[in-house]
């Protein structure tokens, strides 16, 4: 497929750089020379140094030969400009654009009365929120990921020096009686990532991702040594811009008591005028003296959700060593997600990886499922549809050659049934099935999986 990018961020350089592994010819617009040599180094790419929102160097680009254009500038008028101009020179060219202002469903509104088809508008705040609801009542969990409509769940977790689990191997493991529907996928050591078999064994600071259906999440959750809080009465959100906002009215919804710390005292005074019930401080919620005044050892759930990555994870720090049972990180940059895991943050939510996996997801549509992303772009889940005609169909698993660096974690039928399976097990046609994988063996998988025996040699 050819794709045209418009913006060379972070966001669209991942992008650039997962579907340009995949075999798309990808050409990226992007204003700033010095951002434009720096992505000539590091893409397989045509970069094309431009102002987007310009007609002429779109179609410098090649916007009327291009299948899908995306945009993700820093500006929400420029990528909505944008597929207006793909729209009007290229009716055909599918159309992605970012929009991050709080008015988005407005703004699509807008474009559906104005003519303007978008085919898909990604909120990176709504995705962002939405990853960080359903932890806050587990203080042990980083992250829980729902496949195929919810009935698999995937959570990850620290393993504790005191965990009885640390030192275990998966063999030892098995044999200890966890729920027959859960498999340990992947396992975060460092930079190290590890799709786990048998003899591997779990150490002290690992980061593991356990896969469950979601009838056995509890129990799952027990065998591992997480307990599930039974209610959520008081979370401390700090940053009182669009995330924090929703954040709190989510909770609010819910009957939970919001503590809300922003800096700025005329940006109080309108989230004032949104939020019910929430108590708004105008303060540091980075501040310990003011944390202490706050009674903080008593919150359930800190979440530290400002504009700024250092401010977010010191603040995690902090709360966790003043009693907060669970905390979360707003985290952009990339690179800082893993320390921040190896300072025991468990939880970190990225509107740039929430970004990136919705944007691979569309991209992928149809036999492509769901795609999620791990980390600094390591590993991947990525939740794929058996055709009849594909190789895996009517094989025992243990009968398959998966590429290396790939395991099956779940499969779930037409019929509705999930099973985590085991070596017995066959893919079935129509099944969803989900892999785990280093994202380095995924474009191998997908040819494998989604090929028709006849195509792929044995």
């Amino acid at each position: 497929m050819r794709i045209l990018i418009v913006g060379g961020g972070q966001v669209a350089a991942l992008v650039a750089r997962r579907l340009s592994h995949e075999g798309n010819e990808i050409v990226v617009v992007e204003q700033d020379p010095a951002r434009c040599a720096e992505l000539e180094e590091r893409l397989d790419a045509r970069i094309v140094q431009g102002n987007a929102n310009r007609v002429g160097a779109l179609r410098a680009a090649g916007l009327r030969t291009a299948e899908m254009l995306i945009a993700v500038t820093d500006s929400d008028q420029v990528n909505l400009l944008a597929c207006l101009i793909a729209q009007a020179e290229s009716s055909g060219t599918v159309k992605v654009a970012r929009v991050r202002t709080h008015e988005v469903d407005a703004w699509r509104e807008v474009c559906r009365r104005a003519g303007l088809h978008i085919d898909l508008i990604i909120h990176p705040e709504s995705e962002t929120v939405s990853r960080i609801l359903p932890v806050l009542r587990i203080p042990g969990v980083s992250d829980i990921i729902d496949f195929a409509g919810g009935q698999v769940k995937l959570f990850g977790m620290n393993i504790e020096a005191g965990s009885w689990t640390a030192g275990k191997t998966m063999e030892e493991l098995d044999r200890a009686g966890p729920p027959r529907h859960s498999l340990i996928a992947m396992v975060f050591r460092g930079p190290q990532v590890i799709i786990p078999h048998g003899g591997d064994t779990l150490e002290a600071g690992d980061h593991v991702y356990v896969v469950s259906r979601a009838a056995d999440l509890e129990r799952t959750l027990g065998f591992m040594g997480v307990a599930v809080q039974t209610s959520l009465e008081r979370v401390f959100v700090v940053g009182g811009k669009q995330i924090g906002i929703q954040v709190a009215l989510e909770l609010e919804a819910q009957g939970v008591s919001v503590k809300l710390f922003e800096q700025n005292r005329e940006r109080c005074e309108r989230i004032a005028q949104l939020l019910r019930r929430a108590v708004i401080v105008h303060g540091d919620g980075t501040d310990e003296a003011m944390l202490r005044e706050a009674h903080i050892e008593d919150v359930d759930a800190f979440l530290s959700l400002t504009g700024d990555d250092e401010d977010n994870i010191i603040a995690c720090l902090l709360a966790r060593r003043l009693g907060a049972k669970k905390v979360v990180a707003l985290v952009n940059r990339l690179n800082y997600l893993p320390m921040a895991q190896r300072l025991g943050i468990n939880t970190t939510v990225s509107p740039r990886v929430a970004t990136v996996d919705r944007i691979l997801r569309f991209v992928r549509k149809g036999r492509v499922q769901s795609v999620t992303t791990f980390r600094q772009e390591e590993a991947e889940a990525i939740e794929l549809l058996a055709s009849a005609r594909s190789r895996y169909v009517g094989r025992k698993l243990r009968e398959v050659r998966l590429p290396r660096g790939c395991l099956v974690g779940s499969i779930v039928r037409p019929s509705g049934e999930a099973l985590v399976p085991r070596g017995d097990a066959q893919i079935e046609a129509g099944d969803r099935v989900i892999f785990f994988a280093l994202t380095s063996a995924v474009p191998k998988l997908e040819s494998l999986f989604l090929a028709e025996p006849s195509k792929v040699a044995e």
